[in-house]
């Protein structure tokens, strides 16, 4: 393959941005220079303050995002050529046509102009938008080299599903929101039509066993959707045994029935399942767990992966609800699935389940509707997009309201731009008040007018505005919640995806936070957005209950395909990181043990630094060695959070004594705090102590209650005096507590 002679950012302009750097409020951190990525910015090493070269600048201004000091500002045009137009294919004829309506890039010539305007930046805000990690310059680099067999090497460590992320993703608000060139205002690298590219033009490769690290494991995952797949791929990588359970005849969950053909061919939706169980996953088909049943699996795996998709619909609490023809989205979709399939139009549709002689019309080759049934769909999101569309294939007439603004409305525009091109009738600020029958079958919609002033603001109905529809079916296609008895059996889900206090350090400085809402995003907060994620990512890694994981919309709620993968494949990397047995399967040793101090005046942390080196076997005492193979990280207590603790196979928790005597003493108010927040400890192993001038009063049992409250296991527990603690020795309690998380019964 001939590799085009395009420029590498693909600049081409006369006129050059300028750069002007504010010397009195540089302070030469070199935040600027490391994250340039041009090289327009160096360091004067006399002054120690930056300096710009404009004729190197292409006026992305990242220099102006990540410069904690606002001593940089850049002027002139943005350097980048235009973004490679995408074309639209709509049916001339749509009735039964299922055709993928979304083309990818073309040619080779446009996907190497498209990778030029790529800056491979040294610090990638592409990356962290994107929930799976995937490392965005690296498959463009191998695009670039005209090597697409290395581009899928590149997208294979992240993702199992780069086919259908590239199709389904929200890009805007992901990775291309996130990319340095709309967050400097401008129009960003078509991240997925290029990953679509390499998946058009080079088969996803099959699945392999290419790892040993989980041999001898036996895992259940229960769901086969998106964060089943993300699970089932990372585990049997590693080399476990996987055994996938699904309620539905056919797996794939949302991908199989959520998803019409013409956004996401049948055959790409089922190639996950193909290669999987071909690798030699175990897929059983129609075999619903229930909540109560994943105690049972836990009893016969090692790990559990509930990875169950938010499968009760939301309703609208109107009058008529119940009457025949109200339908939710999940009934309609698999009901137009199948039809379509059969190449089948209003036909089918008139003789649907539940819809009798209400509907009126002929099937013909036309595709208005005007004549056939009408299907009203409360909802303008994704799904109520797909509904509608179906039934314009079906040769229906579709309507869909939405009460928010448009202004205000969180839908996709490509999405409603496909809509209004298929003849969908989009109405937003409109509500629906209540529903009318004839002989027990839904007949007319009473609609009516909202008004929403702000984004935050509820819409209310406008009185007087309302009309009439005559329709012959009713489509609730608002969403999805996760199955109420799920939430109990598991405990702690959904999890939010906010997170509060400052952003990590290297959030901030990768200038992802400073364009708070850029235009091509729909000013939506992409990097506030981004850390949510992240934060549900991570806390995947946590076990829920004892060799229990959680992902996807049973750990978050609804969520999206690629959400729900990393999760899953995150949560699966757990498992191998931790290697849990059920009783009866072989023992797993304490390998990773994470200190987690509070320590005031340094004694605190002088002993938990006695107990690593004791736990770890660098200098243990002879009763209480854990063995050379534990990791033990020592850490601040304010600074162990989920990633931490999702990363330790037991847990000790040091704290100094706070109080008087005379009055009551208990661990310090830092340590009370941090304790109180603590995420489910799911049966984890943990160890305590404290370190007391006079007297530890009720110190280590208000630290024991909070850690059995949150599902820990206490195993030992130490108070240890200041007296004890500054002899030259490690005291005896030392040995006690590292005999303890060891399992020697006599500590």
């Amino acid at each position: 393959m001939t590799v085009l002679d395009i420029p590498t950012h693909g600049v081409s302009s006369d006129a050059s941005p300028h750069v002007q750097v504010l010397t009195d409020r540089c302070a030469g951190c070199q935040e600027c220079s490391v994250r340039c990525p041009t090289g327009a910015i160096t360091l004067d090493a006399e002054t120690w303050t930056v300096l710009a070269d404009d004729a190197a600048c292409v006026g992305c201004r990242q220099c102006v995002r990540t410069c904690p000091f606002s001593a940089i500002t850049v002027d002139g045009p943005v350097l980048v050529e235009p973004r490679v137009q995408l074309s639209q294919h709509h049916p001339e004829h749509l009735l039964a046509d299922r055709t993928e309506t979304r083309t990818g890039i073309g040619s080779w010539a446009e996907a190497l102009a498209e990778a030029a305007r790529c800056l491979d930046c040294p610090d990638p805000t592409c990356v962290r938008g994107c929930p799976a990690h995937n490392d965005i310059p690296g498959f463009i680099r191998s695009i670039r080299a005209g090597d697409l067999d290395q581009a899928h090497e590149v997208l294979r460590r992240t993702s199992v599903l780069p086919d259908i992320c590239s199709r389904v993703c929200d890009q805007a608000v992901q990775c291309e929101g996130a990319c340095t060139w709309s967050l400097g205002d401008s129009v960003p690298v078509a991240i997925g039509a290029l990953e679509r590219f390499i998946c058009d033009n080079a088969p996803v490769p099959g699945f392999d066993q290419v790892g040993t690290a989980a041999a001898g494991m036996e895992v259940a995952v229960v769901g086969s959707g998106p964060a089943g797949i993300g699970a089932a791929a990372e585990l049997v990588a590693a080399g476990a045994s996987v055994t996938v359970y699904e309620r539905d005849d056919e797996p794939g969950g949302l991908l199989r029935w959520g998803i019409p053909d013409f956004t996401l061919p049948d055959a790409l939706a089922r190639r996950p399942w193909d290669v999987l169980t071909a690798a030699g996953v175990d897929l059983r088909l129609g075999h619903p767990i229930a909540e109560a049943e994943v105690a049972e699996l836990n009893g016969h795996y090692d790990a559990v992966v509930v990875a169950a998709g938010a499968s009760m619909p939301l309703r609208l609490p109107v009058g008529g609800a119940e009457l025949d023809g109200v339908w939710d989205a999940t009934r309609f979709l698999n009901e137009a699935h199948a039809a379509l399939a059969g190449g089948a139009g209003l036909d089918v549709l008139r003789r649907l389940p539940a819809t009798g002689s209400g509907m009126s019309g002929t099937p013909g080759g036309d595709t208005d509707g005007a004549d056939g049934p009408t299907v009203l769909v409360l909802g303008a999101g994704n799904t109520a997009m797909d509904v509608a569309r179906s039934a314009r294939r079906m040769g229906a007439r579709a309507i869909c309201v939405d009460w928010m603004d448009r202004r205000f409305a969180p839908v996709r525009p490509d999405e409603l731009e496909e809509a209004a091109a298929e003849g969908v009738d989009v109405r937003f600020s409109t509500t629906l008040e209540r529903l009318e029958g004839e002989d027990g079958r839904v007949a007319v919609a009473h609609l009516a007018r909202t008004r929403q002033e702000s984004a935050g603001e509820r819409p209310e109905v406008v009185a007087g505005l309302g009309v009439a529809e005559h329709v012959d079916l009713v489509v609730m296609a608002m969403g999805y919640r996760i199955v109420p008895e799920l939430v109990e059996s598991v405990g702690g889900v959904p999890v939010s995806k906010s997170v509060g206090g400052v952003p990590d350090r290297r959030w901030q400085g990768s200038g992802i936070l400073a364009n708070t809402a850029p235009e091509f995003a729909r000013h939506q907060p992409v990097g506030k957005l981004a850390i949510g994620r992240e934060h549900a990512r991570v806390v995947a890694g946590l076990a829920r209950q004892d060799r229990v994981w959680v992902a996807g919309d049973a750990l978050v709620g609804p969520s999206t395909v690629v959400e729900a993968m990393a999760q899953g494949k995150h949560a699966a990397e757990a498992i191998v990181h931790h290697q849990p047995r059920r009783p009866g399967h072989g023992e797993r040793a304490l390998a990773r043990v994470l200190v987690a101090v509070e320590s005031r005046s340094g004694t605190t942390a002088r002993c938990a630094r006695q107990l690593a080196e004791a736990i770890s076997g660098r200098s243990a005492p002879e009763a209480g060695e854990a063995g050379p193979e534990a990791e033990v990280r020592v850490l601040p207590i304010d600074k162990v959070g989920v990633a931490e603790l999702a990363w330790a196979d037991a847990l000790v928790v040091g704290s100094w004594v706070e109080g008087l005597v005379v009055a009551k003493v208990g661990p310090a108010r830092a340590t009370r705090s941090w304790l109180a927040a603590l995420p489910p400890l799911a049966a984890m192993p943990v160890a305590l102590f404290c370190t007391y001038a006079v007297s530890p009063g009720g110190t280590l049992a208000a630290m024991r209650a909070e850690v059995e409250a949150h599902g820990g296991q206490v195993v030992v527990e130490e108070a240890i005096s200041r007296r004890q603690a500054s002899r030259s020795e490690p005291p005896s309690g030392i040995a006690r507590l590292a005999a303890g998380l060891a399992g020697d019964p006599a500590s």
